[in-house]
């Protein structure tokens, strides 16, 4: 089994990083052991497991990043088979780039409006600088909140081909429960039938992202 390490970021705040980060840590201890590595100086992951009962503890682990970032990922890189790192909202950040250059996954969680698209821009030439130190990492656009009544998310589509990184082709829908479960600091698979749409659009990601 490859181990691989996936990091999630974006330039801008408020659009699902650390719901998309600590669903696949969930749902990829499913298949391995995992670890989230909390990057961000919000500490939403770390806020997350603090909401979580003991019936019902988190299924991954999760630890705060260190300074040296990547000689803590390769030292957890010898206990777990996926490591997923929570950015800060500031992809130019030591920490987002230090994660990147030693990533084998980076996704970029995307809302369906222009001002994220916009701020999106600047991570194409981010990319092709990490990929000078990280020539194997490989890039993935997101989309979150997606309702498919919307005339704004049907039109992502258009506008997403002005961002040349590729667009997996799952994505996740606008549902209550991602919310219910950071309010409740456990997984969407913890929420039953509740929950069961939402952890097959993570399932989907899952293994879009682990055949890559």
């Amino acid at each position: 089994m490859n181990k691989k390490v996936i990091t999630v970021a974006n330039q801008k705040g408020g659009v699902g990083k650390t719901t998309l980060a600590m669903n696949m840590a969930a749902g990829l201890t499913r298949r391995g052991s995992c670890i989230v590595v909390d990057a961000d100086p919000q500490r939403s992951a770390t806020m997350w497991i603090d909401l979580s009962d003991s019936p019902r503890k988190f299924p991954a682990r999760v630890v705060l990043a260190k300074s040296e970032i990547k000689k803590q990922i390769k030292q957890l890189q010898a206990k777990f088979d996926y490591i997923v790192i929570d950015c800060p909202p500031e992809i130019k950040s030591d920490s987002t780039m230090s994660a990147m250059e030693i990533s084998k996954i980076l996704l970029i969680p995307l809302l369906p409006s222009p001002l994220d698209l916009w701020a999106s821009t600047c991570i194409e030439e981010l990319i092709k600088r990490v990929r000078r130190v990280n020539p194997t990492i490989s890039a993935f656009v997101v989309l979150n909140q997606i309702e498919p009544r919307s005339a704004m998310s049907r039109g992502m589509d258009g506008a997403l081909q002005e961002i040349n990184i590729p667009v997996l082709r799952h994505q996740l829908s606008r549902r209550a429960s991602y919310r219910t479960a950071a309010l409740e600091g456990c997984s969407v698979y913890d929420l039953g039938f509740r929950g069961r749409i939402a952890s097959e659009e993570i399932d989907n990601i899952i293994d879009e992202v682990l055949v890559s």
